[in-house]
């Protein structure tokens, strides 16, 4: 899931790679500035003046317009009756906290835990790099290695050892310092315990011995070279808060709030499949973020979350339908950001479900363990559709495991190696494979019953069911049936490997270390009720050499190699076929968000970041309410609450002018 570990940068006069960074933790500057090479400079909060507006109204027409119409801070009144001024004050504050201190964030996947240990949804990682520290971050210009709760490392001659320096200007939320200490409990903790190795153990599945000579250093001891040490994902831990955790497997850190943790973000609230509420760090080494809460509220259904979008409800959507994103391009103050994605979007077939014993579980159809039947599928997919009709043209037809995004790992096939779209030959592959029609015009196996499958379908994503009802025509045509089995939650029949085909997808970061091992023989589960870290029960033997080789290998070239080569096998194999990589498409309130960091910063995404640059620098447009203007004019709410007093006191006497002053940033 991770980052690209090379270490062959210049050192400093102690050996440290400092990957180009001043590592003292001071801040400086600007937010827009860059976070590549040097801290991060002070973000501003000073706005531009506005061109003043008047509001000119008399008698009962004034006492109508302030009682009844709409305005910034209301909806319109039903009736023309003025609002008790409690109520006043209650929409006053609503509106100040949309404007420059809250944000609520619409996300279309639930999160599944809160533990570290065992998040594993795209969802659930990016929030966990809001409140946890890695030992190492990714520059939000190309993604290169930059220090975060690590500032400085080296290895040994032989990469067997490697020293990593703690920052002194780190904290947990409770005001405990954070330590190598708690690095080398995170890192010792998954090397021992299975339960806290479900979601990042191929990490440290390498490591021999990690320890903490002191707070300020760690040193991990290797068995082997491995080449991610500075693509290390794994979120660290507060080892005088984790270890009084008993078992890791069934731990959700959700007991108790506020979680501790020393990311710029502290979970505050949480509710299971609704939201996640957080509040700044204010004492975050790189320097607070300027929205002081953050809210991830959970939508199953798309379209509402559009809608709550538009209504001012929310101030950023992710995973937009195209024409989600049509309608919205002509909205005032909501920019749609649509950007190549760093995501896959596969159909995977049930492998024969196994645990690491061999023991086999789950209904998987036998007859797609036969390569035959799987490439004549693949053979009648046809990709060009899906990308033209499905995502009308956000996005780009797969074939290698790694978008095009990562350049250095991308791969495809050769042109003999390619299955290409061709209904025909998929027939043919059928029926030199033994699996003719039968008088109902239905394939049958060798053992006489039909060729049916099932897929499993995530009910909440449009995509997979418009992709479904293709497949259902073009295997129809082969004489092949599919039930499309669209459920709320696939994870209970996928882990237990109740299904025949699915659809996959999976985020890559940078370094392509992780998403290449939960396709190794080592993640199966230890016993079929245990989940363990494969995607999809595939294990094996070339691949897995391929992979150890990769770990193994420091010269990017060579590794890069080792990585397409690793995907062609994958290819052939024909338990997994990438149909497209779609197009990250979101969109946000311009009236809300100020501006925020894409990655990469140019034409990047702004959810699911390989870090967290995008809630950390999103920056909010000035609050308007309760504040006096810079010429001594109230701002307008003070002037609404005022407005309805005088109105229920007098009745009709007049209003005089009333100068308007908004301290908002104009809009560009």
């Amino acid at each position: 899931m991770d980052t690209q570990g090379t270490t062959n940068g210049p050192t400093n006069g102690a050996g440290y790679s400092a990957a180009g960074r001043s590592v003292d933790g001071s801040v400086s500057g600007s937010v827009g500035g860059s976070v590549d090479g040097s801290t991060p400079r002070a973000r501003s909060r000073r706005t531009r003046r506005r061109p003043a507006r008047r509001l000119f109204a008399t008698g009962a027409a004034a006492f109508a317009l302030l009682a009844g119409a709409a305005s910034p801070l209301s909806p319109a009144a039903s009736a023309a009756q003025a609002a008790p001024v409690s109520q006043v004050k209650n929409q006053l504050g609503t509106r100040a906290a949309a404007d420059g201190q809250n944000l609520t964030v619409a996300i279309a996947q639930s999160v599944d835990s809160l533990s570290p240990f065992l998040a594993t949804r795209l969802s659930s990682t990016t929030l966990l790099r809001l409140v946890y520290d890695y030992l190492t971050n990714y520059d939000v210009k190309d993604a290169h290695t930059v220090p975060a709760l690590a500032t400085e490392w080296k290895s040994s001659p032989d990469k067997l050892t490697w020293t990593y320096k703690i920052r002194k200007n780190s904290k947990w939320s409770d005001g405990q310092q954070a330590t190598a200490k708690d690095a080398a409990w995170t890192f010792n903790k998954m090397m021992t315990d299975e339960g806290a190795a479900t979601a990042n153990g191929s990490f440290t599945a390498n490591f021999k011995k990690v320890t903490a000579p002191d707070p300020e250093t760690l040193v991990v001891e290797l068995k082997k070279p491995q080449a991610t040490m500075t693509a290390l994902d794994v979120p660290i831990v507060p080892q005088h808060i984790w270890e009084k955790v008993g078992d890791f497997s069934k731990f959700n850190n959700d007991d108790k709030f506020p979680i501790v943790g020393n990311g710029p973000y502290i979970i505050t609230e949480y509710k299971t499949d609704q939201y996640v509420k957080l509040k700044a760090n204010k004492d975050f080494w790189r320097g607070a973020p300027k929205f002081e809460e953050l809210t991830l509220k959970y939508y199953k259904d798309g379209d509402a979350a559009v809608a709550a979008l538009r209504r001012g409800e929310v101030g950023f959507v992710q995973n937009l339908t195209p024409a989600q994103a049509a309608s919205l391009k002509s909205e005032p103050d909501i920019k749609v950001n649509d950007a190549p994605g760093r995501r896959f979007f596969a159909l995977a077939t049930n492998p024969g479900a196994k645990d690491k014993s061999g023991r086999k579980f789950g209904d998987g159809h036998p007859a797609l363990l036969d390569p035959a039947v799987r490439k004549a599928l693949f053979q009648a997919v046809d990709r060009k559709t899906i990308v033209d009709k499905v995502y009308q043209g956000h996005a780009v037809e797969g074939q290698g495991y790694i978008p095009p995004r990562f350049a250095d790992y991308h791969w495809q096939p050769t042109a003999q190696q390619k299955i290409n779209y061709d209904p025909a030959a998929a027939a043919k592959t059928l029926d030199d494979a033994g699996y003719k029609k039968n008088a109902a015009g239905k394939r049958v196996g060798k053992d006489g019953k039909p060729l049916d499958f099932r897929i499993l379908c995530h009910a909440i994503d449009p995509n997979d069911k418009a992709i479904g009802k293709y497949l259902q025509e073009w295997w129809g045509e082969l004489g092949v049936g599919l039930k499309v089995e669209c459920l709320d939650d696939v994870t209970d029949p996928w882990q237990k490997g109740n299904y025949d085909l699915a659809f996959d997808g999976y985020s890559v970061n940078p370094d392509p270390d992780y998403v290449l091992s939960i396709h190794t023989c080592g993640v199966l589960p230890s016993s079929p009720d245990v989940s363990g870290q494969t995607d999809n029960f595939i294990c094996d033997k070339q691949f897995d050499d391929l992979y150890g080789k990769q770990t193994v290998e420091y010269d990017k070239a060579k590794r890069a190699d080792l990585v397409k080569r690793m995907q062609s096998r994958l290819y052939d194999t024909g338990f997994m076929n990438v149909m497209v990589y779609p197009n990250a498409v979101e969109a946000y309130r311009t009236d809300q968000i100020k501006s925020i960091l894409t990655m990469p910063q140019q034409a990047g995404n702004i959810w699911g970041q390989d870090g967290y640059w995008s809630w950390w620098s999103a920056e909010p447009v000035a609050a308007t309410a309760g504040s006096e203007g810079e010429d001594g004019g109230s701002s307008p709410a003070v002037w609404i609450v005022f407005g309805i007093g005088v109105l229920m006191v007098a009745g009709i006497a007049v209003v005089t002018a009333v100068r308007r002053r908004s301290t908002a940033e104009d809009r560009e």
